[in-house]
């Protein structure tokens, strides 16, 4: 009975989890999303500032921004469906996990180093009796 509802509470924690994820790259594809709107727009107004408004006509800086413009979305698509693959949860769970075992070791490394000199100390106080 017992063991039912702590198999319960973990698989409702991963479900939590798995919806938080869920609910991360929801956004983040949201925001790219909105980033790719913004890029199309801001693109299109900045060719009419420079053909239309004939601001700095003499010279096409438009293509320089929007190109820019572009290199950053295109990093941030990289960031989105790339760099999230493989530096996602899984990477910061086994590295979560990876730092706890070291932390472990540490941890009985100090023990050990704590418990010889008492156990010397004994050893001592046994062979003086």
């Amino acid at each position: 009975m017992f063991s039912n509802t702590k198999n319960t509470a973990k698989l409702d924690l991963e479900q939590h989890e798995l919806v938080e994820n869920a609910q991360k790259r929801i956004s983040q594809k949201k925001r790219l999303y909105t980033h790719f709107v913004a890029f199309l727009v801001g693109s299109v107004f900045l060719i009419l500032i420079n053909k239309i408004l004939k601001y700095g006509q003499e010279y096409n800086w438009f293509i320089w921004a929007i190109t820019f413009w572009a290199f950053l979305f295109v990093l941030h698509i990289f960031n989105v469906f790339i760099t999230n693959k493989f530096i996602g949860k899984e990477w910061e769970r086994s590295q979560r996990e990876k730092l706890v075992q070291k932390q472990k070791q540490r941890i009985s490394e100090m023990e050990k180093e704590i418990e010889l000199p008492s156990m010397i100390e004994t050893d001592t106080k046994k062979k003086l009796l």
